[in-house]
């Protein structure tokens, strides 16, 4: 399905979020760790477009790893990525949230941006990036996510299920693709139950930062030394 919308993937997410996906890309790398030479991990990295908003926003980043299942999204953000002056220090890979092709504790950070909802295991990612991150490392994931307030949540849900779609369907010629989008941003985990996931997978000191009245949030979470 990614491979199919991969054309039109970018368009649709500045007109869907009227371009707050980027300013929301942006404000995870202010989450980083503060520390140099950072070598991160982004995963369902589609276009790139959280690597490159790391890369433009942290001075301090040594290099950065994005996998993606979907080969036509990574075409694309390696395409993306090939103009800009830090090309060298972004590296593409086609690869799975669930089975990291990489060592244990090989990142310092390790980043998912709209991609966690779309894993077919959602634990076996967590303990995945759990795995991978250094003691002293940290995850963050940004997620779509539903307000509690009462008015921002009613305006989100008819936005979700009414406008959204037909967006997407127009740009992309794909309608059930963004049926599907949703369909999971309302059924997924989020708040203090996806903060709970995260404390099974291992994840300590997790904090949810919502943003824009709720309807997108960022979860971190650190690794800490093993009891």
């Amino acid at each position: 399905m990614f491979d199919q919308i991969s054309p039109t993937y970018d368009c649709v997410n500045r007109v869907m979020t009227l371009g707050l996906d980027q300013l929301w890309r942006k404000k995870v790398c202010s989450f980083l760790p503060n520390e140099k030479n950072l070598r991160i991990l982004d995963c369902a990295t589609g276009t790139g477009d959280q690597a490159i908003a790391m890369m433009e926003n942290n001075p301090h980043i040594s290099s950065v790893v994005a996998i993606d299942l979907a080969d036509a999204m990574i075409a694309l953000g390696q395409e993306k990525v090939a103009r800009k002056p830090y090309a060298s220090k972004v590296t593409f890979q086609v690869a799975s949230a669930l089975e990291i092709p990489f060592s244990d504790q090989s990142f310092d950070a390790i980043t998912i941006s709209f991609g966690i909802r779309n894993v077919t295991d959602v634990m076996r990612a967590l303990k995945e990036f759990h795995r991978v991150l250094k003691v002293g490392g940290r995850v963050l994931i940004l997620e779509g996510t539903v307000p509690e307030q009462k008015v921002w949540k009613n305006i989100n849900l008819f936005y979700l299920r009414h406008v959204l779609p037909r967006i997407g369907a127009l740009i992309s010629k794909r309608p059930h693709a963004y049926r599907y989008l949703n369909e999971t941003i309302e059924t997924f985990p989020q708040g203090q139950a996806f903060c709970q996931l995260m404390e099974s997978a291992g994840f300590k000191e997790i904090k949810p930062h919502p943003l824009f009245f709720g309807m997108a949030t960022v979860y971190q979470g650190d690794r800490h030394a093993e009891d």
